[in-house]
C-alpha cells in the first residue's frame, strides 16, 4: 500500500498508531540551506553496534543532540548529546510548532548513497517517552519508508520528499517496526533527523 497524501489531518496508519506526513514544509532552495549546513556543521561518526558479541561499523553516519548531555542507549551502545547548533534549534522549534509537541534531543542520520539504509525496528528504547512524539526530517534525496505491523505483517509506504516531515506517535512503537531500504537507484545524500525525548536523566 502505498500513500502519498500530503493531508496531515490523515493517519497514514488503520490501527494501533499514528503517524501524519506534513509533506515539503519549506521551498527546495531552503531545504537545501538546511542539508549544506546540517552536512558541514554536524559532528557526524560512523555508527557502531554489537550484535551477538561482534562490533559492527556502519557506512551511514551518525550524531546525537540534545538539551544536555542526555545518554542514548541502542544496538549495545552508547552516545552522549552534543549541545544543539543554531539550524538543529530551528528545526526543533518548527517541528514543535508543527506538531503542537516538544523535544529535547535529535538522532541524525546521514546516508551517503541509496545503498545505506536502515532494516526493521522500533523505536522503543526505555529512555524515550512513552507514546511520544517524534519528528522526523528529510533532506536530501527523496527516499522511501516503509512501515510493518507487529502481528499482521501488514505494510504502508511513501516517499520522504526534500524538506519534508513525518510525525509518529500514540503506540505506533508498540505495534509496528519501520525501516529505510536499501537502494541501487539513488545515489545522492539523504540527511534525516528525529526530535524525540528522553525521560529520567
Amino acid at each position: 500500500m502505498n500513500l502519498f497524501n500530503n493531508d496531515i489531518s490523515t493517519n497514514l496508519l488503520p490501527a494501533d498508531g499514528v503517524v501524519n506526513y506534513f509533506g515539503k514544509i519549506m521551498s527546495d532552495a531552503e531545504a537545501l540551506i538546511f542539508f549544506n549546513r546540517l552536512f558541514s556543521t554536524i559532528e557526524w561518526r560512523n555508527d557502531e553496534a554489537v550484535i551477538y558479541g561482534k562490533h559492527y561499523v556502519t557506512k551511514r553516519k551518525v550524531a546525537w543532540y540534545g538539551d544536555k548531555p542526555f545518554s542514548y542507549s541502542y544496538s549495545n551502545t552508547t552516545k552522549e548529546a552534543l549541545p544543539w547548533t543554531e539550524e538543529l534549534q530551528s528545526l526543533k522549534t518548527l517541528a514543535e510548532k508543527l506538531s503542537g509537541e516538544t523535544y529535547n534531543s535529535c538522532l541524525l542520520n546521514l546516508y551517503h548513497t541509496g545503498e545505506e539504509g536502515m532494516a526493521w525496528h522500533s523505536d522503543g528504547e526505555k529512555t524515550l517517552k512513552k507514546h511520544g512524539a517524534i519528528a522526523s526530517f528529510s533532506f536530501g534525496a527523496e527516499r522511501k519508508f516503509a512501515f510493518k505491523h507487529k502481528k499482521t505483517a501488514e505494510t504502508i509506504s511513501l516517499l520522504l520528499e526534500h524538506g519534508s516531515l513525518l510525525i509518529m506517535k500514540g503506540a505506533t512503537q508498540d505495534y509496528w517496526l519501520h525501516r529505510l531500504p536499501p537502494t541501487t537507484k539513488v545515489k545522492r545524500p539523504r540527511i534525516n533527523l528525529t526530535f524525540r525525548t528522553i525521560v529520567g536523566q
